[in-house]
């Protein structure tokens, strides 16, 4: 077996080669403020009222936030943002970053029609291999509280529970239920046709488990001699590990290659808040700790069924990115596995993206577009887990010095 290589993440001058000067130092300004949690916390507050009452800040946060966690708003401000990072080999995933919506027919179809029409501009790119869609972009949250909470009470598998759930629906929701399959298949179709694949991002635990369902349903179709659609599995849930070991069996059963992309987590205090509220075991882990182990133990399992398993690496964490490489290395397999992929977002730990790529990993940001004021939802997320997530914006922001000083400025 061939010496393990080592792969670095303090080059700065790698994380940082796509930045001018004059980004790296606007770069540094954002990151210092991040790092105030008063000032993050008022503006997290205000700047949806202000966008709300009609000020004139749009330029103020385009030329800031966005332009640091978005790459446009239209699909095709998206492109420079794609050509240069292709250029030091990172690809791009690809989000509507729209949240919420009306709960109506029209709507729903308007929606898949532009989860449909991001795929198709993907499929023009050579730099964009993937796309992210929200179920609840085309589906009715009640209706998936409502199968979910079926589904819980039922007995057995989960997709027998889910069978016996749907059949308690009425007549109408049942048709409701149809209709969203139906979307979730045309865009699944498309995207087999596009050859892109498509990462269903994953939800709140009380409805998360039809969610589950109709994807492993779009893997049993569209997963049988490449990978189209990935499942995101949160491991800061006490219960995924077992939920992936699960998965397996069923692709297994079910003769398709599972897809997965493993993230620790984005519910957590809304997800103890809820479980507090209403009096049932939280499902969060008890500790980061928790969490960590079983990332990490999901990413082994994930590399030790390959052959299986096409999965997508999706964290900003140092040690289980260094872990995925070392288990490559380990096995005589390529970093550059046609199965395993790494993703952070774009703006954040470009330290990890870059020298990943660097050492020839597969490597993508995932970047989110759509109007500013759409995208408010999600910039403020950006900016307080870089304020709470200990020691991140100190991470993120000593780097940005330390490539400053490099450059001698």
């Amino acid at each position: 077996m061939d010496a393990i290589v080592p792969i670095s993440f303090d080059n700065t001058e790698n994380a940082f080669a796509y930045k001018t000067d004059k980004a790296l130092k606007k770069a540094k300004f954002l990151f210092s403020s991040m790092g105030s949690p008063l000032l993050v916390r008022w503006g997290t507050r205000i700047t949806p009222w202000v966008l709300k009452a009609g000020l004139p800040v749009k330029g103020l946060i385009r030329h800031t936030i966005f332009e640091q966690f978005v790459g446009g708003e239209t699909l095709e401000e998206t492109a420079a943002v794609a050509k240069k990072l292709g250029e030091y080999n990172v690809r791009v995933i690809l989000d509507y970053g729209v949240e919420g919506g009306e709960n109506d027919e029209t709507a729903f179809d308007h929606s898949m029609e532009e989860f449909i029409r991001v795929i198709q501009y993907a499929a023009t790119q050579s730099n964009i291999p993937f796309i992210s869609i929200k179920v609840t972009g085309f589906a009715r949250r009640g209706l998936l509280e409502k199968l979910d909470s079926s589904v819980s009470d039922q007995q057995g598998s989960l997709m027998k529970r889910y069978t016996n759930a749907v059949a308690s629906l009425s007549d109408e929701e049942r048709a409701e239920w149809q209709n969203v399959q139906k979307r979730m298949g045309k865009i699944c179709e498309t995207a087999a046709e596009k050859g892109i694949g498509v990462l269903v991002d994953a939800e709140e635990t009380w409805i998360q488990d039809p969610v589950d369902v109709i994807t492993i349903l779009m893997m049993e179709r569209f997963n049988l001699s490449k990978v189209v659609v990935y499942n995101t599995i949160q491991l800061y849930r006490h219960d995924r590990l077992k939920f992936l070991k699960d998965s397996l069996e069923a692709a297994e059963l079910r003769h398709f290659i599972l897809g997965v992309k493993l993230v620790r987590g984005a519910y957590m205090e809304k997800e103890r808040n809820r479980a507090a509220k209403i009096d049932y075991p939280s499902p969060i882990q008890s500790d980061k700790t928790a969490t960590d182990r079983d990332y990490n133990d999901a990413v082994s399992f994930c590399i030790d069924h390959i052959d299986k398993i096409a999965v997508i690496i999706a964290t900003h964490n140092e040690y289980s990115n260094l872990h995925a490489t070392q288990l490559l290395q380990q096995k005589g397999l390529p970093l550059y596995h046609p199965h395993v992929h790494f993703s952070q977002l774009y703006g954040m730990s470009d330290h990890i993206t870059f020298n990943l790529a660097k050492a020839g990993c597969s490597v993508n940001k995932y970047l989110p577009f759509g109007p500013i004021k759409d995208v408010v939802p999600y910039l403020m997320r950006r900016a307080q887990e870089n304020s709470s997530v200990a020691g991140h914006t100190g991470r993120e922001l000593g780097l940005i010095k330390k490539e400053l000083q490099r450059r001698q400025l």
